[in-house]
């Protein structure tokens, strides 16, 4: 839609740019259930997965792809769980503040959040092979601590720090918080999705009595259930990705990691809600107004995303203190200066001046491409906060000494494959759009040009 023209009727814009004016309030599509389409991309989701496997495979026959297998696993796993968590905590944030741009996307988040329990069996091969990736697990007793320090495998500090962490860091106890936080997730998930379902057969359903009285029920849970999700993923962040170096410290990593999975949860939710719209019930529902809004939700979360990124690498570079600032060396010195350009430009830079956009964030196409983008921008953020913290890491970016590292793009698209056939089955067992919301005749007002 044009700035500088007034209408006073709804328009639907096709791609082509068609224009059928509607006078007055649309009426609400015969039927919301999710379009047929999403078996389609499920069943190439799943053909990508097939595929991706069989070429991770062999990657099994060398001892460098045996190594980085498991990390690349671990990459594939945080990113799923990124969306399955990042989805239930962005659903709770909507019920408790409310607003039309989460009636549009609280399927997809339900859909996403219902994925947890797969995401929970994704942790077992994890826990399984943990020795592989973290030196506490490793080394997860004090003898065994004094002994890989005495044949020089640990340096002195790593030694000290296993043994003043080993409350908290060591295989059982691991394993133990990993269940309490997939646990608790899935409480809360259950409830939400629960309620969802029963909001929608409400016999009161339109009524404003009933619209307060599940609004209240979603508040009282959901803002207790974000403090809680907050400090489980402070936990689980500790767990399964700082403590890949054991040594570093860091106060922020949990709310880093907060605001990343509201990153790429906002873009998979606005990307299928945006692909949807090409078919009913969507095409009628999504209205200009509310794309622009979630294209600027979108921007206030990269923004935070920067800022909080930045601030720390700040602090902790000027403080330039002996137990911090190598975490940061090792991600900038030799060929990982290449990886920390990239990751800067594509996970802040590029979103950050095209969301600037007025126009790109009306633009169903651009920010197809956008959303997708910053999807990939995820991982590659994530391949940088994993893959430094091994010894071998820095040789490992030269292919012609090791081809294993191509396991970092074959593995995490087999994960993310199986993760998004999955999340595509569970959006497509509901409506897209619920039903016992006042925001839904709102949506289907005449909107104007600004």
């Amino acid at each position: 839609m044009s700035s500088g023209h007034e209408h006073t009727g709804h328009e639907h814009h096709g791609e082509a740019g068609g224009h059928h004016v509607h006078h007055g309030p649309l009426p609400l599509p015969a039927s919301l259930a999710t379009p047929e389409i999403v078996t389609v991309w499920r069943t190439r989701l799943l053909i990508i997965a097939v595929v991706a496997t069989l070429v991770s495979v062999l990657f099994a026959f060398t001892h460098e792809g045996r190594n980085h297998l498991l990390r690349a696993y671990l990459m594939g796993f945080m990113t799923c769980f990124g969306f399955a968590g990042g989805g239930l905590v962005v659903l709770m944030l909507q019920h408790v503040t409310g607003g039309k741009w989460g009636l549009l996307l609280r399927r997809p988040l339900e859909a996403m959040s219902r994925t947890l329990w797969l995401v929970a069996l994704m942790f077992i091969p994890i826990a399984i092979f943990m020795k592989h990736l973290y030196q506490w697990a490793a080394y997860p007793n004090p003898a065994a601590v004094a002994n890989a320090l005495q044949h020089h495998w640990i340096s002195l500090e790593q030694a000290m720090t296993i043994n003043d962490k080993h409350a908290m860091l060591n295989p059982v106890s691991v394993i133990v918080q990993t269940i309490i936080i997939f646990g608790v997730l899935l409480l809360l998930t259950y409830f939400i999705n629960k309620w969802s379902l029963q909001c929608d057969a409400d016999p009161l359903r339109g009524t404003q009595a009933s619209y307060d009285r599940w609004r209240t029920k979603y508040e009282n849970l959901c803002g207790i259930g974000i403090f809680i999700y907050v400090i489980l993923l402070t936990v689980g962040s500790i767990d399964w990705i700082k403590s890949l170096d054991v040594t570093w410290y860091s106060s922020i990593y949990g709310l880093q990691f907060l605001v990343g999975q509201g990153y790429a949860v906002l873009a998979l939710g606005v990307l299928t809600v945006i692909l949807l719209s090409k078919f009913e019930p969507l095409k009628t529902l999504l209205r200009m107004t509310e794309q622009h809004d979630l294209g600027k939700l979108i921007l206030a979360f990269v923004m935070l995303n920067i800022y909080l990124c930045f601030a720390e690498f700040l602090i902790i570079w000027s403080g330039n203190i002996p137990d911090e600032i190598p975490w940061y060396l090792h991600r900038i010195n030799g060929g990982w200066w290449t990886i920390c350009t990239l990751d800067f430009v594509a996970h802040w830079l590029i979103p950050f001046c095209l969301l600037l956009s007025r126009d790109l964030k009306r633009n169903k196409r651009k920010m197809i491409w956008l959303t997708c983008w910053m999807i990939f921008a995820r991982c590659i953020d994530m391949f940088w906060l994993i893959e430094p913290n091994f010894a071998d890491a820095a040789g490992n970016l030269h292919l012609h000494n090791n081809i294993g590292i191509l396991a970092y793009i074959t593995v995490p698209v087999a994960v993310l494959a199986v993760w998004g056939a999955y999340y595509l089955t569970e959006l497509k067992s509901r409506p897209i759009m619920n039903l016992n919301d006042p925001h839904l005749e709102e949506m289907l007002e005449p909107e104007h040009a600004h």
